[in-house]
């Protein structure tokens, strides 16, 4: 870990520039949606809401969780309301497959999720942008790396823990999910290299790999 690269002041501001200003997202409860095709679900970014995430595309649910502030509580929150929203679709269509979409400490959500039920959860793949849970390779480590004991758990870490579900990760030269990136990059890499990703009609159901800085990678690197 790199010490002393970021102070308790900003790490309580990092990750708080998302694509939507809007505060105070609150859970929403939804029925399910129609059992045919696929069942994609997003999470937003700090500042979103369940209605102003940034995601675009053939999309059936936005998950509402408080983000005003990125920390373990606020992503714990996270991942219960996406664990609640997609068995309650599983429920009732068994056979559908889930795609799911998190950006920044949504991203972290989704991988958070996905390491704590892919045991339990088939039929599922996800799409992680600027996830700041990321493990890179050598000297890219993930961006929660130098602030973990600040924000805490799950938000805190970084690790590949994905079992057999295909995950796709899209990190640009960003000091959030990459921390040799440098400080610098943010927040203007971590709002503005991203243009395309946020259309979930993009990302297929099976797709198990990384970009990074513009490269592609297997999902193994």
């Amino acid at each position: 870990m790199r010490a002393k690269r970021i102070t308790a002041a900003l790490a309580g501001v990092l990750l708080t520039a998302g694509l939507s200003v809007t505060q105070g997202a609150t859970a929403q409860a939804a029925a399910t949606a129609p059992c045919e095709g696929t069942y994609t679900i997003v999470v937003g970014g700090t500042g979103s809401s369940w209605n102003n995430d940034g995601f675009y595309g053939n999309i059936q649910q936005h998950v509402g969780y408080p983000t005003q502030i990125p920390n373990g509580a606020s992503a714990r929150a996270g991942v219960n309301e996406l664990n609640r929203l997609v068995r309650d679709q599983r429920a009732a269509c068994p056979w559908q497959h889930v795609k799911m979409g998190g950006y920044s400490l949504g991203a972290a959500v989704v991988h958070t999720w996905v390491t704590e039920n892919w045991q339990t959860f088939d039929n599922v793949n996800a799409i992680l942008i600027a996830d700041p849970k990321r493990q890179g390779n050598p000297g890219a480590n993930g961006g929660s790396v130098p602030f973990g004991g600040i924000v805490g758990a799950p938000l805190a870490g970084a690790d590949r823990f994905f079992g057999n579900v295909p995950v796709k990760t899209i990190c640009h030269w960003d000091y959030v999910c990459d921390e040799s990136a440098g400080i610098w990059t943010y927040p203007a890499n971590h709002v503005n290299n991203y243009p395309n990703d946020f259309n979930m009609d993009f990302h297929n159901d099976v797709a198990n790999e990384q970009w990074y800085n513009g490269a592609w990678f297997p999902a193994s690197w």
